[in-house]
């Protein structure tokens, strides 16, 4: 059973393998790890995914992580899109290699890339809004949110964290692309229940989005 773990650690040699030996000794099986952010205070974030055996349970890594002086536990859950994190350098490979897909493309590798339930490309399509891609797991657009949708869809200018109703039990966070279409397209994921999301995750977001834009083709 697949977990991914957010984790909070001293940034200092030797906190890392002391990480990795404590959920090891937990009965964990670690698949990654990925650094989130370098914080200057002195503190990493890190996602782990990890393979955990029926008979553990997750409270256990979170109590062998507390054991460790300075390591803090932000998130842990079932992680659903398999065993593998895709590398930025990956997602790009692959909207590059379809230009005239780039977008939709883009929106199928962001689950993985970014460890999020879903993501959605939309845009603005008179008093409505058209989808322009969606993961498998993305919500449908075609109910009372939609109003709201459009509203900070058309507005946003840069990578932004929305808040929709429908959704509140949802993290969300956007970033728009303006592709050589003219048209602006905005890239929506979303994440049950957290954990929220780092600036530095959304930074990411913006630029990747703003790359797969500069690369779409006009169809």
């Amino acid at each position: 059973m697949a977990f991914l773990l957010r984790v909070e650690l001293p940034d200092v040699p030797g906190s890392l393998g002391a990480l990795a030996t404590a959920l090891g000794s937990a009965g964990a099986d670690i698949e990654a790890i990925e650094i989130v952010e370098h914080r200057s205070d002195g503190v990493a974030l890190d996602d782990v995914l990890l393979e955990l055996p029926p008979t553990v349970m997750p409270d256990s890594l979170v109590t062998a992580c507390h054991e460790l002086e300075g390591v803090r536990v932000h998130w842990i859950s079932r992680y659903n899109a398999g065993v593998n994190l895709r590398m930025d350098l990956e997602a790009v490979e692959e909207f590059t290699e379809d230009p005239a897909r780039a977008i939709a493309k883009l929106v199928e590798v962001v689950p993985t890339t970014f460890r999020v339930d879903w993501a959605i490309a939309i845009r603005p399509d008179g008093d409505g809004i058209e989808v322009v891609g969606a993961s498998s797991a993305a919500p449908r657009l075609d109910n009372g949110d939609v109003p709201q949708a459009v509203g900070w869809t058309a507005l946003a200018e840069s990578a932004t964290l929305p808040e929709i109703e429908a959704w509140d039990s949802t993290v969300l966070a956007a970033a728009p692309g303006r592709p050589r279409d003219g048209r602006p397209v905005t890239i929506v994921v979303g994440r049950h229940g957290g954990p929220a999301f780092l600036t530095s995750e959304l930074a990411r977001l913006g630029h990747m989005v703003s790359l797969a834009a500069s690369v779409q083709t006009p169809s």
